[in-house]
């Protein structure tokens, strides 16, 4: 890759005062190579277009696809996200105890499970030739794939702690893997819309009604039942699949390559690492954590809803069947374009000020819903897209703020950055499980009718709920809890300044000791 290392700063096990004094020094830590963030960036990019596909495809894939019911759908997203956020606090637990090898002690566990996603990835898009079975194979492979991201997602947030001292340069590592992070979103959703949008577009469905439609015409399928897995519908999902698994691929030996992980900046040699269960106990009682995890998870189940639901919406609530990918596409557009925007904003303005741009979704949304229409459906697409992307920079910039926050309180430990990071994904794909499986089992109540041309009222009116008013309480009280998040501009740079005087201190300590020592012999 011809890659410098993501590390300016060397650090050899072993080496003594000579480490912890080049750590501990500002001067000498040089800022992060643009050619090394962009490594990191674009590792983590696969998982968001695997993620993005499913967002937007899996629900009306299980629906209107594979033919499950909406009850059995429910069960595969719930399950399916519960069995990932079960996972996050296991990952980070093991992760925790991992030893240090020749690549780093973060770095096996993305290596190491990266094949399996790909794998489970596919068999989730794979539409087998039975059909009583289907939710038992649909929530199997899902809940794998969950687990599975989950094992890479977790090393890979905490290595952002990993790549400087400097709260700066971890924001600037930050904005880089969120801009790719979001264009990995854009690229799962625009591939997948057009390489599936044939799989949805039944000419029948397209055409007017009669003026007295009957029942009949209601109930009349889109699509009959594929069950054999060589249809044309089936085939176009398996061939996404097989596109987003060599995406898969590629970011991880970019990652690889172009990432050289060293151990911990932070941490002396003295330092212990924290056991896992008083880690998760300190963890949940520190005031900052809890609220900035209580405010982005019902702001991250906000959009979810928004995203597994915005297909739905388009095709049976707002007569936008031919037109759902393209929108689709404006909402991801709009969001990778604006990353630099809302990265410049906070440091000028300030991370909580920034977050006011998430509530900007809402009155369009809530226009959407009540006057359907096309170009305002573009709109509401382009300002959803500003309020995306300022949700999903937002949380990852001010966890490692956090972090330091809690290191302060406890000088002497280490290895706490995992619990952190996976704690945090825990509660979120938790809350968005819920969310999703409680949108599911909303659509079963009300009567949805997989593979149909036209839905009842009462599922149209179900639909535009769950994209209009649920998102907004939940932004509205996400944003609510926000307010009280007491790290500000100058508790950050306060942070800043007493993290280094006890790097300082502590390495003056260390030296002082190993010239005794030396004395001594």
């Amino acid at each position: 890759m011809g890659c410098h290392p993501i590390f300016s700063v060397e650090t050899q096990k072993g080496k003594g005062p000579d480490t912890c004094a080049c750590l501990s020094t500002p001067t000498q830590i040089k800022q992060l190579s643009i050619c090394g963030k962009l490594c990191y960036a674009i590792g983590g990019a696969p998982n968001q277009v695997a993620g993005s596909a499913a967002a937007f495809f899996l629900q009306i894939y299980l629906l209107d696809i594979a033919h499950i019911t909406p009850f059995h759908a429910s069960l595969v997203l719930f399950i399916g996200k519960a069995s990932g956020a079960v996972t996050d606090p296991v990952a980070g637990f093991f992760i925790s105890k991992s030893r240090w090898t020749k690549v780093g002690r973060l770095m096996p566990w993305m290596l190491a499970c990266t094949p399996f996603t790909v794998v489970s990835y596919f068999f989730m898009w794979y539409l087998p030739p039975f059909v009583s079975g289907r939710a038992a194979w649909y929530l199997t492979f899902y809940c794998l794939f969950q687990a599975l991201t989950t094992l890479f997602q977790v090393p890979y947030s905490a290595l952002t702690m990993f790549l400087s001292t400097d709260q700066k340069e971890r924001d600037s590592a930050t904005a880089y893997r969120m801009t790719m992070e979001v264009l990995g979103t854009l690229i799962g959703a625009a591939l997948q819309g057009q390489i599936v949008a044939s799989a949805h577009f039944s000419h029948h469905c397209t055409v007017n009604p009669p003026v007295n439609t009957t029942d009949t015409w209601h109930d009349t399928p889109s699509f009959p039942d594929p069950s054999d897995p060589l249809s044309h519908q089936a085939k176009v999902y398996m061939i996404a699949a097989g596109v987003i698994g060599g995406v898969y691929l590629l970011g991880i030996v970019i990652l690889f390559l172009g990432v050289k992980e060293k151990d911990d900046p932070y941490a002396l040699n003295s330092d212990r690492a924290i056991p896992f269960c008083k880690g998760l106990g300190l963890t949940m009682k520190h005031g900052p954590y809890v609220k900035l995890t209580a405010s982005f998870l019902l702001i991250s189940t906000a959009v979810q809803l928004e995203q597994s639901n915005f297909v739905l919406f388009c095709t049976h609530a707002a007569d936008l069947r031919n037109h759902f990918q393209y929108l689709v596409v404006t909402i991801l557009v709009s969001a990778a374009v604006s990353i630099p925007f809302w990265q410049k904003f906070l440091q000028r303005f300030g991370k909580k000020c920034a977050a006011c741009g998430i509530s900007w979704m809402i009155p369009f949304a809530v226009m959407l819903v009540t006057i359907p229409n096309l170009i305002l459906a573009y709109l509401v697409a382009f300002v959803s897209g500003l309020s995306i992307a300022a949700s999903l920079l937002l949380p990852w910039s001010m966890l490692p703020d956090v972090v330091d926050n809690f290191r302060l309180q406890n000088p002497h430990g280490k290895g706490h950055e995992t619990i952190f990071y996976s704690s945090y994904v825990f509660f979120t794909k938790m809350s968005a499980g819920i969310g999703l499986g409680i949108s599911a089992a909303g659509l079963e109540f009300t009567g949805y009718k997989p593979g149909m041309c036209r839905q009842s009222n009462d599922v149209i009116l179900t639909l535009k709920i769950l994209i209009g008013v649920v998102p907004a309480i939940l932004i509205l009280v996400g944003l609510f809890i926000l307010l009280f998040y007491p790290i500000t501009e100058e508790s950050r740079k306060e942070t800043k300044l007493a993290l280094e005087v006890l790097r300082r201190s502590h390495q003056s300590t260390e030296n002082l000791d190993d010239h005794k020592e030396d004395t001594s012999v």
